[in-house]
């Protein structure tokens, strides 16, 4: 009994011991989760939670992707930013792809007054896909993709490393910029009746 209580008294003082260096770099509450935990280095690199600008020591997405050096930092910048460059393409390829593949497109009239008393004849397009059809299955490929990227885009924004939230905002400006100028503008039928 004494020997038990003996080396629990131990295991505590040794909780005790490693307790003050962990407990000088955080607070109270994160020293003492650390020293409860088995992960000792990982708890010791805390997530930053305000806007930082620096190279060292920053994982990106996955554990094996730690960027220590300011060329990986370049080189983590450009593929973040052909990233999100590839994001605006995705989209306003899938709107493209979407206009194209449109079956059975039906046109549907109706009477609305207008002003001075005459009548208007408003025409509405009516367009719909066959849920069984390989544009759109396609375009469920693409949405997935597109949602991946989408969060993973959210989660770099979120190491609040300042390059590669720069990388993510460059990236989107310069993919809008490039591509969304194709973008045909639909314009309703009526509207040219004012």
């Amino acid at each position: 009994m004494s020997h038990a209580h003996h080396m629990h008294g131990m295991s505590h003082m040794n909780d005790n011991s490693t307790m003050p260096p962990h407990h000088a770099s955080t607070t109270a509450s994160h020293g003492g989760h650390g020293g409860h935990g088995g992960g000792g280095g990982g708890e010791s690199m805390m997530m930053p939670m305000t806007f930082y600008f620096g190279y060292k020591n920053v994982e990106l997405l996955f554990s094996g992707l730690m960027i220590n050096t300011p060329g990986e930092m370049a080189g983590a910048f450009v593929a973040v930013f052909l990233l999100a460059m590839f994001y605006e393409g995705l989209k306003i390829a899938r709107e493209s792809l979407l206009r194209k593949s449109q079956v059975s497109i039906r046109y549907n009239s109706m009477p609305v007054p207008g002003p001075n008393g005459t009548i208007l004849m408003e025409t509405h397009k009516t367009v719909g896909q066959q849920m069984l059809s390989f544009p759109h299955l396609l375009q469920t490929v693409l949405h997935i993709i597109q949602v991946v990227i989408s969060y993973f885009l959210m989660l770099i924004f979120m190491t609040y490393n300042g390059y590669l939230c720069i990388a993510v905002a460059a990236g989107a400006g310069t993919g809008y910029f490039l591509f969304s100028w194709k973008k045909a503008v639909v314009v309703d039928i009526t509207e040219h009746c004012h």
